[in-house]
Order: C-alpha cells, then sequence, then structure tokens
C-alpha cells in the first residue's frame, strides 16, 4: 500500500455512512465505508477502488480524484493532498481543477437545479444526481465524453437539441471561450492537446480561425428525455475567481413544464436510490 492507498484507506473509514444517506442497519466489522460504497459515490469500479488502496493501480485522473473527493467529503486541502498524491500538483501553468469547499456550499444550496462544474478546457468534474437524472449519468461515459467541446464537435451522443440558431451561437461562444483559456494557461499541454484534436473537425477548425475571444455565459437548452420528454431549460455560467471553474446551473424555461419535470425527475431518482440500497446495492 503507498501513500495514496493509505489516505484513501484512512479517509474511508473515518466517514460515517449515515453521513451520505447509507442506512446503519447491522453491525460493521470495520469503521466507515465500505469499498463497494465509495465506489458508487465516485461513480467508479470496486475493483478500481481495491486496487488504488492497495498501491496497484495507475494513477488516477484529475476527474477521478474530484469524484473521490467529493465521495469521501474531503476538504479543500485534503483534496489539494489527493491531487498531489495522484500526480496533480498545483501548478499555475495549468488548468485548475480542485473545487474550493464554498463552491460545493454554492452547490448544496441549488440542488433543486440540474447543475455541473467544469474546468475551463469544459471537461466535466461534479454534477449532482438531478443532472445525471436529467442529461443522463455521466459514470456510465468515457471523459472523452464528459468533455463538453468534445461531445459537440465530434458528434458523441448528445441530449440536448438545438434550432439552427441557437447551435451557431453555442458553438461560437464556446470556441471564443476555449480561446481565452489558452491565453490564461498558454504552457498546458492539455489545452495544446485538446486543440490539437478538435482542429481535426472542419466545423471547430472554421470557428477557430476566427479567433473570437468571450466567455461563454448563458443558453437554452431543450432536454429529450427517455422517459419524459423534452425539457426545456435555460442555463446560466457562472465563472469562479482564480480557479476558472464553470458553474453551470439549469432553471426551468420561463411558460413551459419543464419545473414539473424536474421535480418528477428528482422524486424519481430518490425512489431509485432507495430502492438501489435497500437491495444492497
Amino acid at each position: 500500500m503507498d501513500d495514496l492507498g493509505r489516505a484513501l484507506r484512512t479517509w474511508r473509514d473515518r466517514l460515517e455512512p449515515a453521513s451520505v444517506g447509507i442506512p446503519h442497519k447491522a453491525p460493521r466489522r470495520a469503521p466507515g465505508l465500505r469499498r463497494e460504497e465509495v465506489a458508487v459515490l465516485a461513480g467508479i469500479s470496486i475493483e478500481y477502488v481495491v486496487r488504488l488502496e492497495q498501491g496497484r493501480a495507475a494513477k488516477p485522473s484529475a476527474q477521478v480524484c474530484t469524484s473521490l473527493g467529493r465521495a469521501l467529503q474531503l476538504s479543500d486541502a485534503e483534496q489539494a493532498h489527493l491531487m498531489r498524491l495522484a500526480g496533480h500538483s498545483a501548478d499555475p501553468h495549468r488548468v485548475p481543477r480542485l473545487i474550493p469547499g464554498s463552491v460545493r456550499r454554492l452547490l448544496e444550496r441549488l440542488a433543486s437545479h440540474p447543475l455541473a462544474v467544469y474546468d475551463a478546457t469544459w471537461q466535466l468534474l461534479h454534477w449532482n444526481p438531478l443532472f445525471a437524472a436529467t442529461f443522463g449519468d455521466p459514470t456510465t461515459v468515457t471523459e472523452d465524453h464528459r468533455n463538453l467541446l468534445l461531445m459537440h464537435f465530434e458528434g458523441m451522443p448528445n441530449p440536448a437539441r438545438f434550432s439552427p440558431e441557437d447551435r451557431a451561437a453555442f458553438e461560437d461562444s464556446l470556441v471564443a471561450d476555449l480561446r481565452a483559456t489558452t491565453s490564461r494557461y498558454p504552457d498546458d499541454p492539455d489545452v495544446e492537446a485538446l486543440i490539437t484534436r478538435l482542429r481535426r473537425v472542419p466545423g471547430f477548425r472554421q470557428l477557430w480561425a476566427a479567433a473570437s475571444v468571450a466567455e461563454h455565459q448563458s443558453g437554452h437548452k431543450l432536454i429529450e428525455h427517455p422517459e419524459i420528454g423534452p425539457i426545456d431549460l435555460d442555463s446560466d455560467v457562472l465563472t469562479t475567481q482564480g480557479s476558472n471553474l464553470r458553474v453551470v446551473v439549469y432553471t426551468p424555461r420561463p411558460g413551459t413544464d419543464a419545473r414539473d419535470k424536474l421535480d418528477f425527475l428528482a422524486a424519481m431518482g430518490t425512489q431509485r436510490m432507495a430502492s438501489d440500497r435497500s437491495q444492497g446495492l
């Protein structure tokens, strides 16, 4: 067991099941959460959790570290320590991926809305249960699919539907936002690699050549949900100071039935979680 494995085991052992909504029905042989419970909360496999704790796995990605930090309820200092142990040391030349406690508290207060946190390259770092219920569970797709730019320009499955005008405005805004990121983090190899990959797509290449610079701030999305049909949402982007994280909050579009549908999804998700726990999943 290496330092990363020991830290993960210590954080897992100290966390009370009740604090993450898991009923404590029977005595446990060990304190804290079970490995399979951490795996479910973080959206990763139980086998990977085992390998991480035993020091037999490759260092986890920044996105996996963020998911583990959320599942284990780490403080800002502990999350930063986890990032360093995994080789993602704080570097002013790299895109930040640590979500501060102040942002997490904000997210808790907005739990009645689907919301997500992206880094400055539009890589998804965090989402709430209502986001997963509305857009689809991000744990079921690859990390490439969790990047908004790659998903959109490479034509990956996407529940959002756009009018031609909305699509053009969305694409132009995203590319202009990425252009701004390149000036903030000119030496980040991940940013360069992302742009190199995206430039293979003609639509992106044309917009990139325009050299527009702006911040992506708001938009309109019509989500085709497989169970309850279209959900009409507005999206607003809050950018954090210093870390340039993007907190995206989705709100019901006025004059639509989106609020009723979101409330239904929230209730349905709670029922499914309760059913899963009663079956020991």
